[in-house]
């Protein structure tokens, strides 16, 4: 007999139990013996099995939340506000307290312009072009007479229609303008003395348009009281 039919197992013990009680004593004849071996060796025996994954780690510790950690979050929040609005103030106060530096008037530009101009003396073209340039602008800015896409003929026959200037300067500029024209666009090279009378005409047109001086007031010396000597 094999080892395995030494086993025996529950059902095996039950079906012993139900052959003993037929047989109405406690023992088995031989035969019965042989019969008893070969099913307790039929009946296989349940493997123990056993299942890994009911083994689980231990989980960590929960943190219990703490009412202190909400005060120390509010006022994590406060102070970070109030150093935004601290900085917010002090760049309203450094932009309030920047020196504001007045813009060059134009007839100020202009006259630098012009002075430039003078170290072009012997190339025509690029001093009529920076000269009549010049006054264009000036006179643009000056009198807020937009006219930078015009060309002369245009920008004259407007000037004409305003009493911006006298009739002896729109004249004056008349001339000025068709003389740079004849450089710029006629390939014309007038000689220094020409550039030289065209440096002061636009110049004298400035002086004479500028905004001028305000004088102080005069501040008028109260009158005293006369005073009679009593006799």
């Amino acid at each position: 007999m094999s080892p395995k039919s030494k086993v025996q197992s529950p059902k095996s013990d039950k079906v012993w139990t139900a052959l003993a009680g037929r047989s109405g004593g406690g023992t088995l004849p031989r035969g019965q013996k042989r019969r008893r071996a070969s099913l307790a060796a039929a009946v296989p025996m349940a493997p123990v099995v056993s299942n890994i994954n009911d083994i689980r780690d231990i989980k960590p510790p929960v943190a219990i939340p703490n009412g202190w950690e909400w005060l120390w979050l509010a006022l994590g929040v406060l102070a970070g506000a109030a150093l935004l609005f601290a900085l917010w103030k002090w760049w309203q106060y450094r932009r309030a307290n920047v020196p504001v530096v007045p813009p060059v008037p134009a007839h100020v530009r202009a006259k630098q312009r012009l002075q430039e101009a003078l170290a072009l003396l012997t190339q025509p073209k690029p001093f009529c072009i920076l000269v009549s340039d010049t006054i264009r602008a000036y006179l643009e800015e000056q009198f807020d007479f937009r006219a930078p896409e015009r060309t002369t003929e245009e920008f004259l026959y407007e000037l004409q229609a305003t009493d911006l200037l006298s009739p002896e300067q729109k004249e004056s500029l008349g001339k000025f303008l068709e003389s740079c024209d004849l450089v710029k666009f006629a390939r014309y090279e007038p000689g220094e003395p020409e550039l030289q009378e065209l440096h002061g005409s636009a110049l004298r047109l400035i002086e004479e348009t500028e905004p001028k001086p305000v004088p102080p007031l005069k501040e008028t010396p109260e009158p005293r009281l006369q005073t009679q000597d009593a006799t």
